[in-house]
């Protein structure tokens, strides 16, 4: 069983940034395909971003596309994103993801695993 837990949220102005962490346990990243989403209230969850388990690749939703990248530290077993330029409609609770030597996808049905989520708020 693979567990998650993200960090790194808060409230940042408009344009600033933060890094988001999720620390994975239960079997190693490198086995792995991390993505993250987001739900904002009253919004469905919506993907991010994700990371194939061989590390070589990644994607990214159109409207974050070199704004946040996804990476991630075997060593620390944790993957991230980095959040730039972020604006207000950026808001929301952002979520982990993971399946088990599977292929990315933008479908949260794709993913076996999940975190509890860590709150963004971007004020304007």
């Amino acid at each position: 069983q693979v567990q998650l837990v993200e960090s790194g949220g808060g409230l940042v102005q408009a344009g600033g940034s933060l890094r988001l962490s999720c620390a994975a346990s239960g079997r190693a990243i490198s086995t792995l395909t991390m993505g993250w989403f987001r739900q904002a209230p009253g919004k469905e969850r919506e993907f991010m971003s994700y990371l194939h388990w061989t590390g070589y690749n990644t994607y990214y939703t159109d409207s974050v596309k070199g704004r946040f990248t996804i990476s991630r530290d075997t060593a620390k077993n944790t993957v991230y994103l980095q959040m730039n330029s972020l604006k207000p409609e950026d808001t929301a609770v952002y979520y982990c993801a993971a399946n088990y030597m599977r292929s990315g996808s933008y479908s949260f049905r794709q993913y076996d695993y999940w975190g509890q989520g860590t709150q963004v708020t971007v004020s304007s």
